[in-house]
């Protein structure tokens, strides 16, 4: 499946909302099983990433409400800012 992009935000479980872009993908299901999805989320320009993200699950919110679990795989911080990749779980929100 192509790359969906899209506003979303990343909620942590003390209620912490960080805004930016999500970009993620599926890949073809297997033996009737859930497709895998995974992808990357950057924070806004003006949004603090989440401390000590990686191994954590988040829960990543799509501007139509709808949602889906996340884990941060790892984190890069580079001139253009911070990307999160993320593992997903269940069902994917796009």
């Amino acid at each position: 499946m192509p790359t969906f992009r899209s506003a979303a935000a990343l909620l942590s479980a003390d209620g912490a909302r960080t805004a930016g872009t999500a970009a993620l993908f599926t890949e073809p299901g297997r033996n009737g099983r859930i497709a895998p999805w995974a992808g990357d989320f950057r924070p806004a320009a003006d949004a603090r990433s989440p401390k000590d993200a990686v191994g954590k699950t988040f829960t990543l919110e799509m501007p139509d409400g709808r949602t889906g679990k996340v884990v941060v795989q790892s984190l890069k911080t580079g001139k253009n800012g911070t990307t999160l990749a993320l593992l997903g779980e269940d069902v994917a929100p796009f």
